[in-house]
């Protein structure tokens, strides 16, 4: 696919994530690999705006297109791409229940078979730094080493796919899962989880499963 298409696949996924209850105004933002770098949402410009031509390309190094400022968590993104080399798209946002759930510095344990989702058995929760900091890539890079979601600590939810259909889709789940967390926690804390060997055998179904989401 061309930068173009690929571009305005970007766009489409910021404004299908807030058709989805998933963002809010200019928070998070939206990736794909491209060449030897990646496409990026630009700083500070609301989705509504957003025109192929605001998307920006940032390349291994850093380097960004002339005149064009990229996201200020390019850096977490460009961790996701290195830690996980099998996933093309990488999604941001900060839906509340997520949110909510990583003000509280906690992982979303095994409450239900979907954490599979994610990669494990829990969703982890990387570590507060500063927005755009490398500390925060560094964080993002050990969370996501063994995941394809994870929460940060005071700030949102990160996630990665094969695609960006399989990012917003995993989005939504966590999210989700956050909601039925936090339904759960008032009741009983700790919470009842699935056991490491159910989880194992989750896990092993997941290797196929939603292999038709695409764009």
């Amino acid at each position: 696919m061309n930068k173009t298409a690929l571009a305005g696949d970007i766009i489409a996924t910021c404004l299908r994530m807030g058709k989805m209850g998933l963002n809010q105004g200019t928070a998070g933002n939206v990736s794909v690999c491209y060449q030897t770098g990646m496409l990026i949402t630009p700083t500070g410009i609301p989705y509504e705006r957003l025109t192929e031509r605001h998307v920006v390309f940032v390349d291994a190094d850093g380097r960004t297109d002339w005149c064009k400022l990229p996201s200020s968590e390019w850096r977490f993104y460009q961790a996701v791409y290195l830690t996980r080399p099998d996933s093309q798209a990488v999604i941001h946002n900060h839906a509340v229940y997520s949110t909510a759930v990583s003000v509280l510095n906690r992982a979303i344990p095994a409450i239900h078979h979907m954490i599979a989702a994610a990669g494990g058995d829990n969703v982890p929760c990387a570590p507060y730094a500063t927005f755009g900091s490398r500390d925060l890539a560094a964080h993002v890079a050990v969370a996501m080493r063994d995941r394809k979601a994870t929460l940060l600590q005071h700030h949102g939810l990160i996630t990665c796919g094969e695609n960006l259909a399989r990012a917003l889709w995993l989005a939504q789940e966590v999210e989700i899962l956050a909601k039925l967390y936090l339904a759960v926690l008032p009741v009983m804390d700790p919470v009842p989880v699935l056991s490491k060997q159910e989880m194992a055998r989750v896990l092993e179904k997941f290797k196929t499963y939603g292999l038709r989401i695409d764009d």
